[in-house]
């Protein structure tokens, strides 16, 4: 998920739901179910060169191999080299909820130097792309905001989306966890014939790859994780608390930054101002049509429009200007930041909103009842209830007890963190590391948001990485580097600027 995609956790729509998102029991078929795939030459959007694609053939329900089956589809971006490695890198999508296939071409771009020894492996995860996909209907992108905003609205487009699903034929939405899946990319592994393979995960896709890890540890050679989600993350609990900490580390960098207090010097007290002021009707337009639409403008809609930004520091540093603007009425800014994480019209890019439920219902929601972080002080509860009015009609996999303590890694581990990612900061990095023992490093870039690894010099970090002859030379890479990615200055405004410098 471009890192940005690639990483994503679950934007829904422009407004209250761009907040809410990012995630389990059975063995594999049997070998023979996997076996000889064969590989056709395809065309994949935003991919220079033709790849292969393929697909194993899985049981929905995996006790129950003589059931319904389903296709898992895969893509492999073929190594340049006639010489190869024998060890491609697997990369799993994040989410959940996001085709892996969709994202080849800045995948392509992002991973060039690795393409140029290793064979690049795309699975759309079950739920996803074409496997047996659980898409619920796109809003049309032209329906009006109240409706896109208004939550009652989209609970029953929710319910609605969860009884179409059901009837399909691969609508058990109970075989759509991660610890089935993993089982699934070990059948696309075998089907290659790869006996060990390098991992990559960004955003769930971390989660992805540490389930990897435990059940299928032998097959493990690297593995980067980027924004790590780790199986006891709790995302419904965890998004408040950590959406605040990045956007109060926001205002206290702008407090920081002499041209940005210099330009916003009572941001604070705006932002509060902004909030008092709550519930208000505005005026915006319509981040598609271009029409004005009124509506009423909640707390919760507000934290959720600030909250998309803040994934993307360069987003981010237009903020300040943002909520100076929304202060004092005019709240075109801030709607037109907020609709720029949201996906837009491009269908193949969003999210598969019947997988992702499946994934977090299953695997998160059982686990808020015991505990877990207190709500921000401004962004609240909102991001739990979504989840929690949705998850208690919504069909619920078996997940392992196993599944929430994350293994010993049996191979290097490059953990990677964004310092103000808002979604999954350091610490969910550090717990990570910590569990996975000595063979784990953890990285952070202090600047970053959410997903590193195509930043700048990290791309060269994780090449270095996984292409390393040994364990010893890969766990000695250095990344100083990550120290020096600076955080983008405050935004200014061209006719603000062009002004500041003609006053000169």
């Amino acid at each position: 998920m471009a890192q940005r995609p690639a990483a994503r956790m679950g934007a829904m729509t422009p407004l209250l739901l761009a907040a809410a998102a990012a995630l389990l029991g059975a063995g594999p078929a049997p070998a023979a179910r996997a076996a000889g795939a064969p590989l056709e030459p395809c065309r994949l959007r935003g991919v220079e060169h033709e790849a292969l694609c393929g697909k194993v053939t899985r049981p929905l329900d995996p006790t129950a191999p003589a059931g319904p089956t389903i296709d898992v589809h895969f893509a492999v971006l073929p190594a340049l080299a006639r010489n190869k490695k024998p060890d491609p890198v697997f990369f799993f999508a994040g989410g959940p909820g996001q085709s892996a296939i969709t994202l080849a071409g800045p995948l392509e771009r992002q991973l060039t130097r690795l393409l140029n020894r290793r064979d690049v492996v795309l699975i759309d995860q079950r739920g996803t792309g074409r496997s047996a996909p659980l898409y619920c209907d796109a809003d049309a992108p032209t329906k009006p905001l109240h409706e896109l905003a208004d939550p009652q609205v989209q609970a029953a487009m929710l319910v609605q989306c969860r009884d179409q699903l059901t009837k399909l034929p691969h609508g058990d939405l109970r075989q759509y966890t991660t610890t089935i899946a993993i089982a699934d990319a070990d059948a696309v592994r075998r089907a290659l014939g790869a006996d060990r393979i390098n991992l990559m995960g960004g955003s769930y896709g971390t989660r992805a790859v540490l389930e990897v890890m435990r059940q299928f540890p032998h097959t493990v050679r690297r593995a980067v994780i980027d924004g790590v989600a780790p199986p006891d993350m709790v995302l419904p609990a965890s998004g408040s608390p950590d959406a605040q900490a990045s956007f109060d580390a926001l205002l206290t960098a702008c407090e920081g930054e002499a041209s940005c207090k210099a330009r916003y010097p009572q941001l604070r007290t705006q932002w509060h101002a902004l909030l008092a002021s709550l519930p208000r009707t505005v005026t915006v337009p319509h981040p598609v049509t271009g029409r004005d639409e009124t509506l009423t403008l909640t707390r919760d809609m507000v934290t959720g429009l600030v909250r998309a930004p803040l994934y993307l520091p360069a987003l981010a540093s237009a903020l300040p200007h943002a909520v100076t603007e929304a202060a004092q009425g005019r709240f075109v800014a801030l709607t037109g930041l907020a609709s720029a994480m949201s996906g837009g019209r491009d269908r193949e890019m969003r999210m598969a909103m019947g997988m992702h439920f499946s994934v977090v219902c299953a695997e998160d929601m059982p686990r808020v009842a015991a505990g877990g972080d207190p709500p921000g002080a401004d962004f609240g509860a909102s991001f739990a209830d979504l989840y929690r009015r949705t998850c208690e009609a919504w069909p619920r996999g078996m997940v392992p007890e196993a599944f929430y303590r994350m293994p010993v890694a049996p191979a290097p581990v490059l953990v990677l963190s964004g310092g103000i990612d808002p979604v999954t900061p350091p610490r969910h990095g550090e717990r990570a590391t910590k569990a996975l023992g000595a063979k784990a490093r953890h990285v952070v870039v202090p600047n970053a948001g959410h997903g590193v690894m195509s930043l700048g010099c990290m791309r060269d970090v994780v090449f270095r990485f996984i292409d390393a002859a040994t364990d010893d030379e890969a766990q000695q890479v250095d990344a100083g580097c990550a120290q020096a990615i600076p955080r983008p200055p405050a935004f200014v405004p061209v006719g603000v600027a062009r002004g500041a410098e003609g006053a000169r």
